[in-house]
């Protein structure tokens, strides 16, 4: 998530460090911590420069932890997006997600909790548990948005985290733009899906605190998208889901 925070700015991730915390050191279990956030940093070309372990006995239960980290990354003055570019027009990218991602967890235990269910049950209609659905590792999008700002006509990069389409996207406009979203223009994973029905959630509710299947959203110009487009294949997969008008907030059709 941090790396992902990065590079909205156009910023390069250059190293991240991170801390654990639990009452008693489970080497076993602090490795594969570790693993996974090596995993990371190898996705996004980072270096895991360093970090900090904490033992404080009788503070957590056993078998819990804290994991907290940071990154930091470096682009030049000239070459910072900060979406001051972005006129009615442009073309909205959305870059698919792996499903909830880090945001929305409350509602989701909210959600399970009435739904009877437990993480080992399969999602309904899928081959999969709902534990594997809701904690899919987040997709790091590093080297496939730096690719897309090598080529140019990245004007504005929204990361979609808590607060969903409808806080994340506008942040990145000019006062007086919004967004249009197309519905229905790129794939929303199952476990939305299941999360809405279960939950009875409305529709406005769903799209201000989870993703929907969306990610990571570019601003781009319109020849910029074309390009995007017709590179977005098998792993790298991109929709055109939308684009900036007139107004403010988002807005759907």
């Amino acid at each position: 998530m941090s790396v992902n925070d990065i590079i909205t700015s156009g910023a390069k991730p250059l190293f991240f460090l991170d801390y654990f915390a639990t009452s008693h050191l489970d080497v076993d279990l602090a490795e594969k911590v570790i693993k996974g956030i090596v995993d990371g940093c190898q996705q996004s070309d980072c270096t895991l420069l360093g970090g900090e372990t904490a033992e404080m006995p009788g503070f957590y239960a056993d078998g819990e932890y804290d994991l907290s980290g940071f990154a930091v990354g470096v682009v030049k003055k000239d070459s910072v997006i900060d979406g001051k570019n972005i006129t009615v027009g442009d073309v909205l990218i959305g870059l698919p997600s792996s499903g909830v991602h880090s945001n929305g967890f409350s509602l989701v235990r909210r959600v399970l909790a009435q739904s009877g269910l437990s993480l080992q049950d399969h999602l309904p209609g899928e081959s999969i548990t709902l534990g594997e659905a809701l904690l899919a590792p987040t997709v790091i999008y590093v080297k496939q948005v730096l690719d897309f700002i090598s080529k140019g006509g990245v004007k504005g990069i929204a990361h979609i985290t808590g607060g969903g389409f409808t806080d994340n996207i506008p942040r990145v406009f000019p006062k007086g733009l919004g967004a249009l979203i197309c519905e229905g223009s790129w794939v929303v994973p199952p476990v939305f899906k299941w999360i809405q029905e279960a939950g009875r959630i409305e529709d406005a509710e769903m799209s201000r605190t989870f993703n929907m299947g969306i990610g990571m959203v570019l601003v781009v110009s319109k020849e910029a998208a074309g390009t995007i487009l017709g590179d977005g294949h098998g792993s790298n997969t991109a929709y055109r889901i939308g684009e900036v008008v007139k107004g403010d907030g988002v807005r759907y059709q």
